[in-house]
């Protein structure tokens, strides 16, 4: 984002991606929200990016509410178009995320449960409280991105349905890609985590590629490679993926994660203790292109229609 109240650009090649994604920890809530670009969660661009579809034709928006670790709200919406209706606005359905040119970021979702089809209304504003982080490459040679937009932010979160209204912590990044996840890109897992007066984000990467680690601060961001590469213990989830048994900021350990989302590909994981606030998901791409959990993932999602 090097214009402030500009979105960065948009992917168009068959393969390509690009994500925007926030959450915010108020209270007992937490929430997760996801504008997606050449969709990480569509079985239909699993396929059609191999046959030259377009990114921008499997868009999708994902919202997710938790309280107290459970989930109340899923929306998760692919849509067959994108519009940039201007340099710092993106539509998707009737969902906007907006850039305004002091800096504050806000993701308005229109949308409908999935599957069920109970139309949610919501709301996650943003205000930075450090700069933007430099573009990361993920892997050596390899064409993914990574920037932290707003790793700490000043957040508000509106569930007008639910009667939500709350104030606390947030964080914003996007990912960005050339090829199709999984085609060389094995999978990841990371974590980000809010403590005094500072934001840690861990990003452990496959094949024995050093972590990044990103530390946040209102004055400043920094990002290094970790030179240690230290295993750390994991665990297994039901659906046969391995998930970290801690989550960490940099040694610092900040508790056993509960499983806010768990599937075979996919899972979103939740820890807290005092005032240190962690959020991380684990990724395996190359499962993700199985039919089989293609064919599954056509239950977590809805295929909408334009606005």
């Amino acid at each position: 984002m090097s214009v402030p109240g500009h979105l960065p650009v948009l992917p168009d090649a068959a393969g390509a991606y690009r994500w925007f994604y926030a959450d915010v920890t108020a209270g007992p809530f937490s929430a997760v929200c996801i504008f997606m670009l050449g969709s990480l969660f569509s079985p239909r661009y699993s396929v059609a990016a191999r046959r030259g579809g377009r990114p921008q034709e499997h868009s999708a928006v994902n919202f997710a509410l938790y309280h107290e670790g459970v989930r109340r709200l899923w929306v998760l919406s692919e849509y067959q178009r994108a519009e940039l209706e201007s340099p710092g606005r993106l539509r998707i359905g009737r969902s906007t995320l907006t850039y305004s040119g002091v800096g504050t970021v806000r993701m308005e979702v229109e949308d409908w449960t999935a599957p069920w089809g109970r139309p949610v209304r919501a709301s996650l504003t943003l205000q930075p409280m450090t700069p933007v982080g430099e573009v990361v490459r993920l892997m050596p040679d390899l064409p993914h991105y990574w920037q932290a937009l707003a790793p700490r932010a000043r957040a508000r979160l509106e569930v007008p349905s639910l009667g939500v209204k709350a104030v606390g912590l947030g964080y914003h990044d996007t990912n960005h890609g050339d090829e199709l996840l999984g085609a060389r890109l094995s999978g990841w897992h990371w974590a980000r985590t809010h403590r005094e007066g500072e934001t840690v984000v861990d990003y452990h990467l496959p094949d024995g590629v050093a972590p990044l680690r990103v530390v946040a601060r209102e004055c400043g961001v920094k990002c290094e490679r970790d030179t240690v590469h230290e295993a750390r213990p994991t665990s297994m989830t039901g659906w046969g993926l391995r998930v970290p048994s801690r989550l960490h900021a940099g040694n610092q350990v900040v508790g056993e994660p509960r499983l806010l989302e768990s599937s075979p590909f996919y899972a979103r994981l939740e820890a807290r203790q005092g005032p240190l606030d962690s959020m991380g998901e684990v990724a395996d791409f190359r499962r993700f292109h199985s039919p089989f959990i293609r064919w599954m993932a056509h239950f977590r999602t809805r295929v909408g229609r334009a606005a």
